[in-house]
Parts: C-alpha cells; structure tokens; sequence
C-alpha cells in the first residue's frame, strides 16, 4: 500500500473560519427559494484539440490498464444518448471533467493527458516531469456553466456531488493489481499546477474563449507494491512542465453572469488548502460483491423500480458500506417504509439496524426534496447528514465530495446485490437534527439515495408512486402515530416531525424520465 503518512502532516484543513459568503450561499441553496427557469444548455464540444490517442496503447501488459479503468468509470455508456457516466448526480449535464497525469506502468506512455468520455479517448497535452512515480493521477475538475444556467444558486453543492460520485467510478473500478487511494482536500492552486490549468478561474484573460476548469479531487492508482508518496508525487507534476491548453469553444452562456461568478468564486474558495496542499489520502475500499459487471450495470432507476423495501440485512450491509466509504465523510442513516417505516441507523458494531424515529418519513423527505413526490412511495431512503450551516469552508467542502463518494459506492454496491437505486441531490430546509428535536441547524441531510427491492412476483407494493406524478401538489403530511405500524424492533428514540417542511414551496414541475430535474 503506498505512504499515507502525509495525513498527520499538518493539522487538519476544517480549521478554517467560516465566511459570511459561504454561511450565506449555503443557507440560500438549502432554502426553499426556487432558480428561475432557464433554457436548456446544450453541451459544448470536448475543449482539449490535438491527437486523440486510444487509451488500451502499446503496452498491453500494463499493471494499470486505462481503457478498463476508464470505460467502467467515467466513459460514456453505449446506447445512451444525451448522458455520460451511467449514474449522474447533477441532473445529468455530466461537470466533471478528468486529467490523467500518467508515470510508468500504464497503459499509455507517460505524460499529462486529457480524458474524452465521449470518444474514450485521451488528448496529450504534454510531457510528463522527469522520473516520475509509477501510477496515474486522475485530477477530477468541474466546469460548472451548464449546471448554474439549470440549477441557478442550487448548483454548487450538486457540483461537489457529482465531483464525489466520479471519484468514486474510478476508485471503483481500479485493476486488482493496483491500489487505489483518494484525496478530497488537497489545495485547488496544487491541483491546478499539477493539471496544467491556470491557478484561478477569476482570470478571463487565462484561457481565452474557454470555460475555467475548477479542480476539486484526486484519485491515484498505483502498481501494487510500490512505495510512493502520493502527496509528493502530485507536487511533482506541479512543475513548471509546459502543457496544451484548450481551443476556444464558447458555449450558450444562458446563465445569469452573476451567478456564475458567483458560482465559480466560492468553489475556488472552499477549495483552497494552503495549510496542507498536498491533502489527506485514504485507502478506497472495494465492497466485496461489486465486480466489474456490476460496475457496468449500474444506473440511476426509473422511480418505479424503487417501490419495494429492501431487507433489513441488505440495508445494514449498505448502511456499512456508506460509513466505512470515507472515514472524513458524514452520517448516514435511512428511511424505511413497508410494514415498519421508521427511520434507522446502523446497530453498535454494525450488526443490523437500530431505530432512531418512528413512523414515515418518506413524505417529509419528498418536501425536503424540493417536492419530488416519488420519493414518498420509494421502498428506503438512504441519507447522508451533517455539515452545519456554520462549518468551515473545508468542511462543507470534504462534506459534500464525500457523500457523493459514498454515495457512488453504495450504489454499486446494491447494483451487485440486486437493488435498484436512484442519487437524489438537491435537499430544501432538510434540517434532520431539528426535526428528530435537536439543536437546529447542525445535522441537515447532504445527500441521498433512493433504493428498491425487485418485486416479488405478481405483487404490487401498496402507495406506489408514479412517475411522472400526474399533479404537481406536495404529498400529504405524514401520518399520526395513531395511524402507523408498531415498528418491529426496539422502542424508537424520537419521532420524525413534519413541522420544518409544512412551509415549503412547491417545487418546479417534474420532467419526463431521462431528462433533467431541477430538483
């Protein structure tokens, strides 16, 4: 396993006080005010020109095979037009981008390269520094434009989401003989210089023509048993080594400039690390049942497949799957309906579940949910919660990638298991901690994913949701204790109040299948 020594290096980069900026931009994205509506922006072309090199190469018995690790990460799927990576967070217009910084033992030969999941190809931008470590370097950058013009100040955290899930693909996917380590903190101006791109995106004058790029996170994979210090292996690439830069391909600049500018400045500034550039790096663990056919299964399901609850065993094992993700990562807990709807977290040493609320939160969580009312007939909701609306810019940063990390592995996880799931990014007022009646304003809900049990044969689950709903009003509250099922196991701690979400706003009318949401 490489050096992970670097961690302890430095105090931890959550230190950083807050801004009055980010406090505000994080109140507003969790608040009920809805973006206004915009046109639909269409793609822009792959910005990086010059030859497309095919990514299985010359040197077929490579310890890092690139076309797999890439094909079952981050490629576009066949047969999916319009869509990139087979389960997108943000609303489907795919952000993020990738840079490969590849040493010795890959499949390609060493150099700085830019990945097109389009045509699965890579675009050499440039030479690789002198003696290099063995591995690759994937810098996961996001070009945030069309998802401000669709999802207006609702777009930043959904950015850092779907940032999470990419990162999770890769990891995912890395060759046997490789081991893979993830970093979700490193300093932006590092990541930046070690990807060839300019330092801020503030500068209109860096790259004439086209769209900033802002990096986020780092997934490095290495030939197993080499010793190579991962932080030190990105400040080697930081080097003043010359690299293409893109062609000047301006796309339909719908959204409002402010936005995003407004948009861009504060990814930068939460991304910034300067304490400890070179980030903390932890092993990804792979779920034992994930294969690489199910890595290529997986998919964000159609609501209608997400209607019968899972077993309690199938939800602990991905209840553990989710807290072991990501040591640094947030809570998670899930909402269960069926025959005993509470809302449950993971049992003391992880052996089955224990009940934190009685009765149904599932129509609460489908108001939270910017009024998305299939989630109210879905079989569990998993929820990743914490980040408080005062937390340091680095924690609302690692918060966020984390639980889209954990996310994209649990998903693959229950693909494997059978499941079918859906991510369901955008959260209003979700304030968990205030409705289970604690301190407000210190646990809300970062992040979830929807997630079924096939159905038995010639039954139908009772409640079930259509999709689209054929109206758009909010579902009704949720049921008295009168009215619910005794929950099975033991006496519940606290029970799910409905009261934050009996003001929300409704949300914005619901899209076909396939097409993108504004939740």
């Amino acid at each position: 396993m490489p050096d992970t020594s670097a961690r302890t290096a430095a105090p931890e980069s959550g230190t950083r006080p807050t801004s009055g900026l980010l406090r505000r931009a994080l109140a507003d994205a969790r608040s009920s005010r809805t973006p206004g509506l915009a046109p639909y922006v269409p793609e822009r072309p792959f910005p990086w020109g010059g030859a497309q090199l095919p990514l299985a190469g010359d040197e077929t018995r490579a310890a890092i095979d690139l076309d797999r690790v890439l094909r079952l990460s981050l490629a576009a799927p066949a047969g999916t037009p319009g869509r990139l990576r087979p389960v997108p967070s943000a609303g489907a217009l795919h952000p993020v981008r990738a840079h490969l910084l590849i040493g010795p033992g890959c499949s390609l030969p060493p150099g700085r390269y830019a990945y097109d999941p389009r045509a699965h190809r890579a675009n050499r931008r440039g030479p690789a520094p002198d003696d290099v470590s063995p591995g690759v370097l994937v810098v996961l950058t996001v070009a945030v434009s069309r998802t401000v013009a669709h999802y207006g100040h609702r777009a930043w955290p959904l950015l850092l989401l779907d940032t999470g899930h990419a990162a999770a693909a890769l990891a995912l996917a890395g060759p046997p003989a490789a081991d893979v380590l993830v970093c979700l903190d490193a300093d932006a101006a590092l990541l930046s210089a070690a990807a060839g791109l300019p330092a801020s995106p503030d500068r209109p004058d860096a790259r004439p023509g086209a769209e900033p790029e802002l990096p986020l996170a780092v997934v490095r994979l290495t030939p197993r048993g080499v010793t190579a210090d991962a932080p030190g292996t990105l400040t080697a690439w930081a080097g003043p080594i010359r690299a293409g830069t893109p062609s000047a391909r301006p796309g339909a600049e719908t959204a409002p400039p402010t936005e995003l500018a407004a948009a861009r400045h504060l990814l930068h500034h939460i991304a910034r690390a300067p304490e400890l550039p070179g980030g903390t790096w932890h092993p990804a663990p792979l779920p034992g049942p994930v294969t690489d056919g199910a890595l290529e299964k997986r998919r964000s399901a159609p609501p209608d497949d997400l209607t019968h609850p899972p077993g309690e065993d199938l939800l602990a094992r991905l209840l553990t799957t989710a807290r072991t993700a990501r040591p640094d990562g947030p809570a998670w807990t899930v909402a269960v309906g069926g025959d005993a709807p509470a809302l449950y977290a993971e049992a003391p040493g992880g052996h089955g579940l224990d009940v934190r609320a009685s009765g149904d939160a599932r129509p609460t969580l489908a108001r939270w949910a910017a009024g998305q009312q299939w989630i109210g007939g879905v079989g569990a909701v998993l929820l990743a919660h914490g980040c408080p609306g005062d937390a340091p810019a680095a924690a609302v940063r690692t918060c966020h990638l984390a639980a889209g990390y954990a996310a994209g592995a649990v998903q693959a996880h229950a693909t494997a298991l059978g499941l079918r799931s859906r991510p369901i990014g955008s959260w209003q007022r979700a304030d968990l901690g205030a409705a289970l009646g604690e301190t407000p304003g210190r646990d809300w809900i970062v992040h979830g994913l929807a997630v079924g049990a096939p159905p038995p044969p010639d039954r139908v689950a009772p409640g079930s949701v259509r999709y689209p709903p054929t109206t758009e009003t909010p579902p009704a509250s949720t049921p008295s204790a009168s009215t619910l099922p005794t929950p099975t196991p033991p006496a519940p701690r606290a029970r799910l109040s409905t009261a934050p979400a009996a003001t929300m706003t409704p949300a914005a009318p619901t899209t076909p299948p396939g097409e993108e949401e504004r939740p």
